[in-house]
């Protein structure tokens, strides 16, 4: 029996192993094992029990002194010695003798330049049809002349570390070890665990030996023109949403390198959230939901297997993973030119933010390294309604470097390229959360399509005092009155107190996090 390496991981008694199966044969092997059932459109349906998020308490960096100079260490990525690694891995290894292993080498990168290969070894089918949708996926001749990975993940949801043994938080460990290229994932059935670890290793990687700012956004591009845009944004902001526009060309909707000739997609799939999914609002997402499609904890019909996606019991964070080609509109291969516009999609809990507000090159240096939102109910662990929280780049759990090293390539390309940058709150409007309502999706997209098609640039702005921002004060199909987020709350007294609140967590988390940026951003910043 063929076994691809897996004695190399210590796995040496394996009952079968299967090797880039289709999805067809991942449900029927799904199935068989009981991982889940089929909805009405022919999804494979899967609960994860007690983690329905990803659990950045249990992500940790293995220590080692080829990239102890490298990390940014913190409480973001936390150290974990090298010789407590290899007791997790031994101890998995040994839990995996004598279980079905599902292996999908795939890879990640649409630029052939910069494409890493990732081998992805399962303990579950279910999981193993989540990567092979989501990752990109070779051809029949790239498969045979594979080789050895750049990395590898193995996956083993069923094993539970033990913390007072292993070192680690929980019952659940996600591992990244840069020097031995291996990621370790235990205790957790969440498949978004996986997706960004393969994140995280590039957002290593790509800087370093390609000289590629990696990002944290989706990226659409004008069929006709070939004009790019990338939409920045942390989990819940839209960010899945604003780019599955079928107007436009979808390149990819979570991860992506920026060249120096262009973007491009890391994956080849797609993560999108289901709650409250409208057939109408988000067609190209609904329509996704089939066979080949992987979901989690959405709510079935015991009778008619019809998903309620409506029903948030399990959790507000419910998923559906599937290949970007269920996408009609989508780029393949997923590259694009020079963006020629960047949204910072923020969803602001407090309801004080503009719906959308021009950033000069500073204030976007200053609101890409603060990477200000609220984190939406779901998304993490014990997160059931939105709190305040600001993630360096957009993507704080996810970047090991340094984040001003990120940020200074993204000023580099701002300042060369001339690309304009927006500042959009797809949050609350009237109020804050619990008082006000939640922003329009219907006036979020005819605001960014005037950003994208340059419309916006022909109103005329208004700077605001506190936030340091130019609003636009009219946009085609959007009422003028919710331009102001002063104009839509009942006393303007509450409005300025709200608003001054956010400006002086914006001012002490900057200089906290911050305090040797150049003076020029800093002042860029919003003024309590």
């Amino acid at each position: 029996m063929e076994t691809y390496g897996l004695k190399k991981l210590g796995i040496i008694h394996p009952t079968a192993v299967y090797r880039n199966l289709t999805p067809a044969k991942l449900v029927e092997a799904a199935l068989r094992r009981n991982e889940g059932v089929l909805s009405d459109t022919g999804a494979l349906v899967v609960t994860t029990g007690a983690y329905t998020g990803r659990s950045p308490e249990d992500k940790f960096i293995v220590d080692t002194e080829a990239v102890h100079d490298t990390i940014a260490w913190g409480k973001v990525n936390r150290p974990i010695s090298k010789e407590k690694f290899d007791r997790i891995r031994e101890k998995m290894a040994a839990y995996l003798q004598n279980r079905e292993i599902f292996i999908f080498d795939g890879m990640a990168g649409a630029d052939p330049v910069c494409t890493k290969k990732f081998r992805i070894v399962n303990e579950l089918a279910s999981q193993n049809l989540f990567i092979h949708q989501l990752l990109i996926r070779p051809t029949e001749e790239q498969l045979e002349n594979y080789g050895e990975p750049d990395f590898t993940i193995m996956v083993a949801p069923g094993f539970q570390c033990i913390p007072e043994l292993d070192g680690v938080h929980s019952e659940a460990a996600i591992i990244v070890n840069y020097e031995e290229k291996l990621v370790l994932i235990a205790g957790s059935r969440y498949s978004g665990e996986i997706k960004k670890s393969v994140f995280s290793v590039m957002n290593y990687l790509m800087p370093i030996e390609k000289d590629v700012l990696p990002m944290h956004c989706s990226a659409n591009m004008d069929p006709e023109t070939g004009d790019t845009a990338i939409f920045f944004g942390l989990s819940g902001t839209g960010k899945t949403t604003l780019s599955a526009d079928p107007k436009r060309k979808l390149i990819g909707d979570d991860e992506h390198g920026w060249s120096n000739h262009g973007i491009f997609n890391f994956e080849g799939g797609c993560y999108a959230k289901c709650i409250n999914l409208d057939p109408e609002g988000e067609p190209e997402i609904y329509n996704a939901i089939r066979f080949g499609s992987l979901v989690e904890n959405v709510i079935l019909d015991s009778a008619t297997r019809k998903p309620d996606y409506n029903d948030n019991s399990l959790t507000d964070n419910t998923r559906v993973g599937y290949p970007i080609e269920y996408i009609s509109n989508a780029a393949i291969p997923g590259v694009g030119g020079i963006p020629k516009v960047i949204i910072f999609l923020t969803a602001d809990a407090f309801g004080v933010l503009p719906p959308i507000s021009r950033l000069d090159e500073n204030a976007a240096m200053y609101h890409f390294v603060t990477g200000f939102t609220s984190k939406l109910a779901g998304t993490e662990r014990g997160v059931t309604e939105p709190q305040p929280t600001f993630s360096t780049c957009f993507g704080e759990p996810f970047m090991p470097l340094n984040p001003a090293k990120y940020a200074e390539m993204l000023g580099e390309r701002i300042e060369k390229y001339n690309t304009k940058v927006y500042l959009v709150n797809t949050g609350w409007t009237g109020g804050p959360y619990g008082v006000g309502s939640r922003m329009k999706l219907k006036y979020t997209r005819a605001m960014v399509t005037a950003a994208l098609n340059g419309t916006i640039e022909q109103a005329e702005y208004k700077h605001d005092e506190i936030f340091n921002v130019d609003i636009p004060q009219s946009c085609s199909e959007v009422p003028s009155e919710i331009m102001n987020p002063s104009d839509t709350w009942d006393s303007r007294e509450e409005y300025d107190k709200a608003a001054r609140k956010l400006a002086k967590m914006f001012e002490e988390n900057f200089a906290k996090k911050y305090p040797n940026m150049p003076e020029h951003i800093a002042k860029a910043g919003p003024k309590a």
